[in-house]
């Protein structure tokens, strides 16, 4: 696995798999993933990663505070 996160335009891609990229599906308005021919995800590019990854991160961060309390 690869990632990959361009700061200046806050977008994250995770390489999951090195295979050639045959479709690019949208998840939702920031979200997709690449596909290779057997339809398996190979890669997930996040716009606006800050708001979706790293807000999901310190929430993860902020219960396993609470539950070592």
């Amino acid at each position: 696995m690869k990632v990959e996160y361009d700061p200046e335009a806050d977008i994250l891609y995770i390489r999951i798999k090195e295979d050639e990229i045959k479709d690019t599906v949208d998840w939702n308005d920031d979200i997709w993933a690449d596909l290779n021919e057997k339809g398996e995800v190979v890669g997930i590019e996040i716009w606006k990663a800050r708001k979706h990854v790293i807000s999901e991160i310190l929430r993860y961060l902020n219960r396993a505070k609470e539950i070592e309390v």
